[in-house]
């Protein structure tokens, strides 16, 4: 039993038992609505490309809004302070903006049903098979992730044991993807990135009344902690100590840019929402449209983890029995009655389902398309496929639950989850980035490229951290190294390989490297999208902006 159990659990009445029920019963009724629309595999796995824009882009932040939003992002928050931002301004915003305007044309445009399959027009059946292989591993670690963050709240705040809360979580998920794929995903996504608001504003709200507001929990982690814990650049000139254990440039470079642009760029879980757009439009302004609550949800995350570490200064102190990741539970155990705590954890409840259901239907659809149609069963009809994603997914389930246990070797779930982005999301993009961006990049070197940037992340993080060959004050700071030397090491393959092989012929980059078209890149808005406030270059600019302008305050 997690170590907080009987210290935070509140007595729970008909009424918190009866808002979950509720909730439950309208996630498998959405699963069973949307089941009408399941007819072919290309509804199952992308919602037969024909959601508008503002699902698809409220389905794209809610998708994100799992465990690494709701505890990873509180842990975080208490563990190094103001610094979580940039998680989100600069470790987010930007990637999501090039995504919409410069990478969702070729993903959507070139027809692809998932990530990998790119990779496989761009490159070869190698580069294909490994990237196929590695994000689907990846998919069931972070849904393990999801997962296991929802137990620590159940079992704390509802008493259930930790098995039963993974089991239960888990089986509603299975229910209403394999009933509606995607489709069931996405529109219960919608759902839970509201009931997520209704659970998280009031615990912000009621924790900085806790501490005397803003100015009460300032000077009191002032007094804790120091005054860079209250800054977004404070102490971090190189050679500076700060709380997050970084300087300015591992910051920019390490978050801003490589694990930032391998993440939001290349993971399959937030593309497939942009892939079920209706039109090409729609989809790049899927990402544009989320940006705009992602950058605003860090105050609702950041909050209830700042003011945890106010009233419990131990909190993640070796021995007080309290990891970082308890900060959320503690604040609501601390902050809210009966009644309201069933909304509470109802909200948290959908946000890890939320997450659990996006990388559970990316890695069905992955799985089913890219790895079993593609080199295992070739050639069966299209039912086949339908009744073989359905299976795959209750095996993904099942494999989550199992890697559900992994995580718990971690104070912060956040740091767990920079670690896996290091290792498989940040080589992949390198292999993008340079495929998509130089014409001479031969077939051969996207999976060399991608097999040594994984390789050489893993090796940095496991060899020369955990050894201690090279002395990096935090696990922070060493997922942005490892991150660098990922990239760094992918780039250098890349270009290597690339000087003794063939390249692509050049009839064959149509539409899969930049400043080459295909038909699909050229459709132009449909009635309606080309109104002036719905321009892609509009959304995206304006989210760069906003996101500078909101770091003023903390950076003075």
């Amino acid at each position: 039993m997690h170590v907080l159990a009987a210290e935070l659990r509140l007595p729970t009445n008909w009424l918190d038992y009866l808002i979950l029920a509720i909730y439950f019963a309208v996630v498998l009724g959405i699963g069973f609505a949307a089941r009408a629309s399941v007819k072919t595999s290309l509804d199952f796995f992308l919602s037969g490309r024909s959601l508008p824009a503002w699902v698809t882009g409220l389905a794209f932040v809610a998708a994100n809004l799992g465990a690494t939003e709701i505890l990873g992002m509180a842990a975080t928050g208490a563990q190094y302070g103001v610094a979580v931002v940039h998680w989100y301004w600069v470790g987010a915003i930007p990637a999501m903006v090039f995504l919409g305007l410069v990478m969702m044309p070729f993903y959507y445009g070139s027809k692809v049903r998932s990530v990998p399959e790119f990779l496989l027009h761009r490159f070869d059946k190698p580069a294909h098979l490994l990237s196929s292989g590695l994000f689907a591993f990846a998919s069931i670690l972070i849904s393990g992730v999801n997962l296991y963050a929802l137990s620590i709240v159940v079992e704390a705040l509802l008493g259930w044991p930790q098995w039963v809360s993974i089991v239960v979580a888990g089986f509603f998920v299975l229910a209403y993807i394999t009933v509606g794929g995607l489709s069931s995903a996405i529109y219960n996504e919608v759902l839970q990135f509201f009931v997520i608001l209704a659970a998280l504003i009031p615990l912000t709200v009621l924790g900085l009344k806790r501490v005397g507001g803003w100015d009460g929990l300032t000077d009191t982690l002032t007094k804790q902690h120091g005054g860079d814990f209250l800054s977004a650049w404070g102490g971090t000139g190189i050679g500076d100590a700060n709380p997050l254990g970084a300087n300015w440039l591992t910051i920019v470079l390490g978050l801003g840019f490589v694990l930032s642009f391998g993440y939001w760029t290349t993971n399959f879980a937030e593309v497939q929402r942009a892939l079920s757009a209706k039109n090409l439009s729609a989809a790049k302004r899927t990402p544009l449209i989320a940006a705009f609550p992602k950058m605003f949800i860090v105050f609702i995350v950041m909050i209830p983890g700042l003011v945890a570490a106010a009233l419990v200064p131990r909190i993640g102190l070796e021995g007080s029995g309290l990891t970082y990741n308890d900060a959320i539970p503690l604040l609501m155990s601390e902050l809210l009655p009966n009644g309201v705590l069933g909304i509470a954890v109802t909200g948290l409840l959908a946000a890890f389902m939320a997450g659990m259901a996006a990388n559970v239907s990316s890695f069905n659809t992955v799985f089913t398309t890219d790895i079993w149609q593609k080199y295992v069963v070739k050639d069966r009809e299209d039912r086949y496929y339908l009744r073989f994603g359905r299976l795959v997914t209750a095996i993904g389930v099942v494999a989550s639950i199992g890697t559900a246990f992994l995580a718990a070797s971690f104070s912060n779930i956040m740091g767990y989850l920079q670690t896996l982005f290091s290792f498989f999301n940040v080589p992949l993009f390198v292999v993008f980035i340079i495929g998509m961006f130089w014409k001479r990049a031969s077939v051969k070197s996207g999976f060399y490229g991608l097999l040594a940037g994984t390789a050489a992340a893993m090796a940095n993080y496991f060899v020369i951290y955990k050894q201690g060959v090279i002395a990096i004050p935090t696990d922070q700071g060493a997922n942005f190294v490892s991150a660098i030397v990922g990239f760094v090491a992918g780039a250098v393959v890349m270009v290597a390989v690339t000087l003794f092989t063939a390249p692509k012929p050049e009839e064959q980059l149509a539409g899969l490297v930049y400043g080459t078209r295909s038909p699909g890149m050229e459709e132009p808005p449909a009635e309606g999208d080309d109104a002036w406030y719905r321009r892609p270059a509009l959304l995206g600019w304006g989210a760069i902006i906003l996101a500078a302008a909101l770091y003023l305050p903390y950076s003075l």
